[in-house]
């Protein structure tokens, strides 16, 4: 039986055994880390604690206290051909704790005796461990493979046999370990920015062959954070967004942006500027002029920020990039004619 499809049935024979699974809060763990499986899904838990959100998987929590807030808050959606890690090996077990969910499994005998026996080998009887490596309690973890929540392509290739490291020992070779720069990874994945609703002036509708003034908020848009950490390992690693620019699309070819290029760079923590009495003769910073009339209907503007992603972490000298993010949302514009005055 394949290794993943092995803690699949044996994480389902548990939490038939149970009727919960075990915990994979860090907290829990002989005051070390909680139960985790490689099958999906992984154990998640979440809490609120001083004002600060907290989740945790597989013995990694997450501080989303400096995240982006609001009903219109989402993920960024990284640049290029960037994407996460598929899936990483990390501590999930203690001694005690492979035990007990092993022992869990094999009661319920659902795996198979085929399968229950060479377990038993392998972490009972000396080949290679023996009784679960109960001696060395407080000494290591046992590990296993986590796949990525999100399932992308490769989630199930971290299928090696849970295995044993000693504490303040590396892992194996060659294999995709929880480290700081996954860690920053995964918190890049949690990060949570405004929505770009953009403001207008004029607000309601604008003219044709009418500048309009579009700024964004700067009290909303500063830079936001995730930190994630695994306990047990001692290790973080801090992600943190910040906006650099917003582009503006108008939803139409008959229209022309401020400046050309229709990309508004952000200048002294803001990004455009708001209309003010006097300036009806300027053309805007940032903004757009439609040539034609949306008629009966409107023109789905998009304003788009690019948010600059950067991470710090244990191990880590200085910042460390990450690709660019973006996050974009579409309003209606109504243009209409200026109505010609007869005299």
């Amino acid at each position: 039986m394949p290794a993943m499809k092995q803690r699949s049935a044996a994480l389902t024979a548990l939490a038939v055994l149970a009727g919960v699974a075990l915990s994979a809060t860090p907290a829990n763990a002989e005051k070390g880390i909680g139960g985790g499986t490689a099958a999906p899904p992984p154990e998640v838990s979440g809490g609120q604690k001083d004002g600060s959100l907290t989740a945790t998987a597989g013995g990694i929590s997450y501080d989303t206290s400096k995240n982006g807030t609001g009903p219109k808050a989402g993920p960024i959606a990284p640049a290029g051909d960037y994407s996460p890690p598929p899936c990483w090996y990390g501590p999930a077990y203690t001694p005690a704790q492979f035990k007990k969910e092993r022992e869990a499994v094999w009661a319920v005998d659902s795996t198979g005796h085929s399968w229950d026996l060479e377990q038993r080998k392998r972490y009972v009887e000396g080949e290679p461990y023996k009784n679960f490596n109960l001696d060395k309690a407080g000494k290591g973890y046992w590990w296993t493979g986590f796949p990525n929540e999100t399932y992308p392509p490769g989630w199930d290739k971290c299928d090696k046999e849970t295995f044993w490291v000693d504490e303040n020992e590396p892992p194996p070779p060659g294999l995709p370990v929880i480290d700081a720069e996954t860690l920053a990874k995964l918190a890049y994945a949690r990060i949570r920015v405004p929505g770009t609703k953009v403001s207008l002036a004029p607000e309601a509708e604008t003219k044709v062959n009418l500048p309009t003034w579009a700024w964004l908020d700067g009290a909303e848009f500063k830079p936001v954070s995730v930190t994630a950490r695994v306990d047990v390992l001692d290790i973080e690693a801090t992600t943190t967004a910040e906006p650099i620019s917003l582009r503006i699309d108008p939803g139409t070819p008959d229209a022309e942006t401020y400046p050309g290029s229709g990309v508004c760079e952000i200048v002294d923590g803001k990004i455009g500027e708001p209309y003010a009495k006097g300036k009806s003769e300027q053309d805007p910073p940032c903004g757009v002029k439609y040539l034609r009339s949306s008629g009966d209907g409107s023109y789905p503007l998009k304003a788009t920020v690019t948010w600059k992603i950067r991470w710090t972490g244990t191990g880590v000298d200085g910042e460390r990039q990450l690709p660019d993010g973006e996050f974009g949302a579409e309003q209606d514009v109504v243009v209409q004619e200026i109505q010609a005055i007869n005299r």
